[in-house]
């Protein structure tokens, strides 16, 4: 990942909060000719003292679990909200006409070493640990135990479980930064008149990096 300092998250609560809220991400393996990419909702089991795992399940008939090099480490890429960042918005463009469009988003990216999981009872623990995560604040909640256990069972057979020993963590929040403060005034406006659930996210999250800014500036 490209990171530039003003663009890097560091706190490992503020990303570990991101990923829960996003909920999924793009694990990516090597085949040994091309790489393979699946979209899955995942936890990240994160141990105080460790960077942890990430805990995820693919179908059986995806053959990505097959194919993929496990000496070879695995990427998985969480994408957060993102928007297109006109010039017109911001104040100094109209003071000297030096500005250029952009692309405002958040991601973060893990990579470490993937091992593929087809033992029932491990599988039955990742889905009820993914199921309880999304039902838990539903007043009329499913519970796998729900089900029929044969059915249950049959199910648990048509997947595969994925797990990444992370090695590392990076964040970004690519949320303008780098412009003074009168310019992502004018971005943060310009995004919410846009009328797009998306571009109100990205605004949301600007206003919170500047907050954090503002919380971690030196006082004399």
């Amino acid at each position: 990942m490209y990171l530039p300092s003003y663009f890097a998250v560091d706190d490992l609560d503020r990303v570990a909060e991101f990923v829960d809220r996003i909920g999924a991400a793009d694990i990516v393996t090597f085949d040994g000719t091309a790489m393979t990419s699946s979209l899955v909702p995942v936890i990240w089991d994160r141990p105080s003292d460790t960077p942890g795992r990430l805990f995820a399940h693919i179908a059986r008939a995806n053959t990505q679990w097959q194919t993929a090099h496990t000496d070879v480490p695995a990427l998985a890429i969480v994408h957060g909200p993102q928007a297109y960042i006109s010039p017109s918005w911001y104040p100094s463009k109209h003071e000297h006409g030096r500005a250029v469009p952009t692309w405002n988003y958040a991601s973060v990216h893990f990579t470490g070493s993937i091992t593929f999981h087809t033992d029932a009872e491990w599988l039955r623990d990742i889905v009820t640990r993914l199921t309880a995560r999304y039902e838990e604040h539903r007043p009329d909640r499913w519970h796998v135990d729900d089900a029929p256990p044969a059915y249950v069972d049959g199910q648990l057979r048509g997947i595969v479980g994925v797990e990444i020993a992370i090695a590392s963590v990076e964040a970004k929040a690519k949320l303008s930064q780098n412009r003074g403060a009168a310019d992502q005034a004018g971005v943060i406006a310009g995004l919410r008149d846009e009328g797009d659930s998306r571009a109100a996210e990205v605004a949301r999250l600007m206003e919170r990096a500047a907050e954090n800014a503002a919380e971690n500036r030196p006082r004399h």
